[in-house]
Formats: structure tokens, sequence, C-alpha cells
């Protein structure tokens, strides 16, 4: 066997260890896997859930951690050797702290115990073993078994970090899914990057204020152009109100040209007559994905938001949405 095969036989090798190792854990989910989530979703407003843990476990709390923060529970990674020189200030007694370590004796951790128990936090342990010191003075304790690391020698923190961190994901989503997290309150959380441009809302993007025209239906088409004109950033379309400000049209270039090809005794004519009946709304709640989505498929370049009552409140232009994409 040549160099080359033999690294792509250990890279398979490391790789297929890895996911079984996963898998023999799945055994493993017990009530103190439930009893874990309900205490997560128990942390008051005021309280958050904290990590650590030493070394490679510690690394692994610390993305844990992130993947909390990032669905809506506020968490924060906590060194242990900081933790004993002043940062257990951090902690309030609303807490509940997450403590990784496979053995569950780890020295850094233990001496931190008595410590928190006296701030009053509830602790969960993420461990190897169910007779540690660490599952002792825990409040619950999750088990991910004896996980025998990959390679060779079987030293380096690999598989046991691996399934550490499927069980901190596990954990995260179950807790996402008790608290019913929908879509658009996930978008508050990722303002940045793809994920938050999917998940940016309607109301995050729509033109309100000035920036959206607005024109009664009794107005002639002549007064209803200057007001479309002099509109703050040009929006290319009005949306067309009864007496009740309720929406009943829409007036776009389209329906200008069309007008313009028919002749041009149109000027004077009410709104109304030359309006679009039909136009497409969505309601600022909604995502602005979704918004894309349903002028892709008209064909259409304006987009009015519209309220429970069906009044116009703001207005999207495929400009704002294909500039933030």
């Amino acid at each position: 066997m040549n160099k080359k095969n033999d690294i792509l036989s250990i890279a398979r090798e490391v790789l297929l260890h890895e996911s079984n190792a996963i898998k023999e854990a799945h055994s493993l989910v017990d009530e103190n896997f439930v009893h874990a989530v309900e205490l997560i979703c128990s942390i008051k407003p005021a309280g958050r859930l904290v990590t650590t843990g030493i070394g490679k476990a510690g690394m692994i709390a610390n993305k844990i951690s992130a993947t909390f923060a990032s669905t809506g529970q506020p968490s924060f990674f906590l060194h242990p050797s900081e933790g004993a020189h002043g940062d257990l200030g951090r902690f309030t007694p609303e807490d509940v702290i997450l403590i990784l370590s496979n053995s569950g004796s780890t020295e850094e951790i233990i001496k931190l115990l008595p410590h928190i128990k006296r701030i009053g936090c509830k602790i969960i342990a993420l461990t190897g073993s169910t007779k540690s010191p660490l599952t002792k003075h825990s409040d619950v304790s999750v088990c991910i078994g004896t996980v025998k690391e990959a390679g060779k020698l079987g030293l380096a923190p690999t598989a046991s970090t691996t399934v550490m961190l499927a069980f901190g994901d596990a954990l995260a989503i179950a807790v996402l899914d008790q608290k019913n997290l929908s879509k658009e309150d996930f978008a508050l959380y990722h303002p940045g990057g793809a994920l938050g441009r999917s998940l940016l809302l309607v109301s995050d993007l729509m033109r309100t204020g000035d920036e959206n025209c607005i024109v009664p239906e009794d107005m002639n088409v002549r007064e209803a152009l200057k007001v479309v004109t002099s509109t703050k950033g040009r929006p290319g379309a009005a949306a067309i109100v009864n007496k009740k400000g309720e929406l009943v049209g829409v007036f776009t270039d389209g329906n200008l040209r069309r007008c313009l090809a028919e002749g041009t005794n149109f000027l004077e004519l009410p709104i109304s007559k030359v309006m679009g009946t039909s136009p497409k709304t969505i309601t600022p709640e909604k995502l602005a994905e979704e918004a894309l989505k349903i002028m892709h498929e008209h064909k259409i370049d304006q987009l009015l938001i519209v309220d429970e009552s069906r009044k116009p409140i703001g207005l999207l232009d495929i400009q704002d949405l294909t500039s933030t994409r």
C-alpha cells in the first residue's frame, strides 16, 4: 500500500469510527436527557445557560454554548481556570451550568463544584462516567458512555469529543423544539451572512412613511403621477385606497405604459379607472424570501405590504431584495 492509500485509509477509518461512536451513544439517550432539556427550558428570562469544560471538552462546551445562543437561549462559556479566579461572579442563582468532562473527575472542574452550588446554580453533567464525582454532585447527569478514541494509540480526544458535540446539538435542538421557535424568531439571532439574509422579515426591508406612496381612488391620474414622482425613493408603484384607507388597487409603471399605448386622454380619469385591481400583497411578519418568491412567480417589481385590515403600510421594490441578497 502506498502513502496516498495509507492516508485515505486512515481518514476513512477515523470517520467510520466516529460515526459508529455516535450510533452506539444513540441507545444511551434516556430519561436523564429529558430532565436536562426540562431544566434548560425552565431557565427564567434573567438566567443563562453556562457551559464549561477543560481542554478539548472545553472547546466543545464553547461550541455548544454558541449553538444555544444562536437558537435564542442566552448562554456563555466559562473557562474553569478563570472561574477559580473571579469569574464565578458572572453566575446568578437563575443560571444552569452544563459541565463537560469525559472522565467526570477533572480536577479544575471538581474544585469549582462546591462554589457553584453555593451560588445556587443547577448543574447538568455531560460525562462518560456514571460513578464520577461530577455525576455525584450534579442535578442531572447525561452519560455518553465509554467511548474508544480513534487511531492506533486511541489516546487523543477524538470520538469522545465528537459524541459530546452530538449530544450538545441534540440538547439544543430538543430545547428549540420545546420552545416552538419559529423561522421569524430564529431570524432575530442571525442578522448577518447568508443565513441572516434568508431569514430577514418583510418588515426589515419594506419602505414606509414618506417612501410609501398611497393615493386615494378618486384622484385623477395626472395628480397621482405627481404624487408617485415626488415620493422619496421613486418607488415605481402607488397603493390605491378607498375612503376607509383599505387597499383597492395598485398603479405601476406597467399600468402607465398600457395607458400611453392607448392614447393620452387618460390623465383626467380617476386613478381607479386605470389601476390594477388585483394587487399582490404580503404581511410584514413574513420572510423576505417569501416576498421575493411572490415577485418572481408573478413577474412584478413591487409588492404591497398590508396589515390585518388590508390597509397598505409599506412597499417592497425588487431592488430592496436583490441588493440585500
